[in-house]
């Protein structure tokens, strides 16, 4: 993956000819490091995103869908007080920098024209988004703050000067010739890729090591051609969105790289491009962070459990043993004359084997003969009692077990109200204690939310992803004649088509959002099964999702991921 200048370049031009002179209607603040943007353009909505993550710092449009906090954070509603109805005038690139500026106009309270710049750096974890009054060059507020005590030199503070990251000796590739790179490269010290990066400005290694396998036995004649032939593509605005995934790894970028010999995924917008390539990486991180005491506890009980059933399976192996108890009870009984107290063990003859052979029953010494009988009769009644106690301990850890694997499913695939809603049931069911601030309101019980989808004619397809949301899809938003599926004993969700009679194509694509919302989400020819919502059923005291149902079919699904995204409402 490439955000580098050249992308930067790219992603300004597209910026422009889709929002250039829109008039920003709303600003949210949905994570800690990201902006959403409402914009009217062109009679058209459009919803940007400003990241300034440390790992997935980007700008784009986008269609994705965020989850707002109740209260805006203080960075949000300075912006609100500041942009809300500003028009965005330009959006220009700092040189050839990974640095993007919002040029804004609009009105102060008093009515007089006020100009402001959103600067956005996407520099990994130095990412900033940063607001200020262009007329005075005075930083207004910044997502992240750096103090003078951090950096003297570059501080990111309200009421300080804006002063731009240090520029680095390099050259603009945009405006370079053939003799400036046969002039600036050592053909002869080798890492001719390394060379480009540390000498021109604004490109990637990726960028470089393509320019490289395009000069193919590269020399002072075939690097500046294609270095060139890259740039020309670059100042035409002749840009190829594309994700190469290669060896279960994806890169995107904005021109083709043949040199990554993977398969390619083409786009028709770099926005469209970053919204899939980003899809659910920013959303796990961010469920990694706030889940990660929930997704530990998670594992601990499913890692207990397993254990539990390991040594229950060996005290059921132990109880096995009973009639080997009772035959030496009966067996001492019958030879109390040839014991003796003190004796360690004992031979006797086997009246119950066929050959009579003789056995050897090791004994209690400080116990007379009839105690010793006694001993192994209790053992005896003690391991009998105990196998269908331990059969019951099994089956209910085997329960435990499959309803914390179904919990991992769910992490895997939630979004950060999801982790909340998980929290929640593992508190209801008792498994973590409920945590009540001091002065702290409850809150009110609220519908989980489900997620929609729209199949290939239009059908709905409403999918539970975590065991809250498939309680209340399956008992109480699903009427009883819709279909109903669910993974073929393999955890995962519950999905609904809202018709009762859908066509095969929308059954179809119901099975893969099935198999996709599952455990067996990376595998291939996934069985799901369907059935009518009036043959699923909730056992009496059973753990929250799980459900028994009958006359159902099976298909089977290899789970898509573009497909999901394509239905995604």
């Amino acid at each position: 993956m490439s955000f580098d200048g050249i992308f930067t370049y790219a992603m300004t031009h597209e910026l422009n000819a889709k929002i250039k002179n829109g008039r920003i209607s709303k600003i949210y603040q949905p994570y800690k490091n990201e902006l959403l943007f409402q914009i009217r353009a062109n009679g058209v909505n459009h919803k940007l995103l400003l990241s300034a993550h440390p790992s997935y710092a980007r700008v784009h449009l986008t269609r994705e869908n965020y989850d707002n906090p109740t209260e805006p954070p203080m960075f949000c509603m300075l912006l609100r007080k500041h942009l809300e109805g500003s028009i965005i005038e330009d959006i220009i690139q700092q040189d050839i920098d990974r640095i993007i500026i919002f040029k804004l106009k609009s009105r102060n309270e008093i009515g007089d024209i006020s100009y402001k710049d959103l600067i956005v750096e996407i520099m990994g974890r130095h990412s900033n988004i940063i607001l200020i009054d262009s007329e005075k060059n005075m930083i207004l507020d910044s997502i992240k703050h750096i103090s003078p005590a951090v950096n003297r030199h570059r501080t990111i503070f309200p009421g300080y000067t804006y002063v731009s990251p240090p520029k680095q000796d390099k050259i603009n590739p945009l405006h370079v010739d053939r003799e400036t790179i046969m002039k600036k490269i050592d053909f002869n010290a080798g890492k001719l890729d390394k060379q480009l990066v540390e000498t021109f400005a604004g490109i990637s290694p990726s960028f470089a090591k393509e320019a490289v396998y395009l000069a193919g036995l590269a020399n002072r004649n075939s690097l500046p051609t294609s270095f060139l032939s890259l740039i020309e593509l670059v100042i035409h605005n002749q840009f190829h969105p594309q994700i190469i995934t290669n060896e279960q790894k994806e890169f995107f970028y904005i021109l083709p790289l043949a040199h990554l010999n993977g398969e390619i995924k083409q786009y028709s917008s770099i926005s469209e491009m970053l919204d899939r390539y980003y899809y659910g990486k920013a959303e796990r991180d961010r469920v990694k962070q706030q889940g990660s005491d929930l997704e530990k506890f998670i594992y601990n009980e499913r890692n207990k459990n397993e254990k539990k059933i390991e040594k229950l399976k060996k005290a059921l192996t132990d109880a096995g043993k009973a009639e080997k108890f009772r035959l030496f009870g009966e067996l001492l009984t019958a030879n109390l004359h040839l014991l003796k107290r003190g004796s360690k063990e004992i031979e006797v003859t086997n009246y119950y084997s066929e050959n009579y052979e003789a056995i050897s029953i090791p004994l209690q010494p400080h116990k007379s003969p009839s105690e010793n009988a006694q001993f192994y009769f209790q053992k005896y009644q003690k391991a009998r009692n105990s196998i269908s106690f331990v059969k019951e301990q099994i089956e209910i850890a085997k329960r435990e077990l499959d309803y914390f694997n179904s919990l991992i499913q769910q992490m895997e695939s939630a979004s950060p109200k999801d982790i909340q809603e998980i929290r929640e049931e593992l508190m209801e069911e008792g498994y973590i204690k409920k945590r009540q601030m001091k002065g702290q309101k409850k809150n009110k019980p609220h519908k989980p939310v489900l997620e929609y989808y729209v199949s290939s004619d239009g059908t709905e397809i409403i999918v539970g992803k975590n065991n809250k949301q498939n309680d209340y899809l399956t008992n109480k938003v699903a009427s009883r004649d819709e279909l109903w599926f669910h993974t073929k004993d393999i955890p995962g969700s519950h999905v609904v088509i809202r018709s009762k009679e859908p066509s095969e194509k929308t059954i179809q694509e119901a099975a893969v959002l099935a198999a996709y919302f599952s455990k067996a989400k990376n595998s291939s020819s996934v069985p799901v099964d369907y059935t009518f919502v009036k043959h699923v059923k909730k056992p009496s005291g059973a753990k929250p999702g799980f459900v028994i149902y009958d006359h159902q079919k099976t298909v089977y699904v290899t789970p898509n991921e573009d497909l999901v995204l394509s239905l995604k409402k």
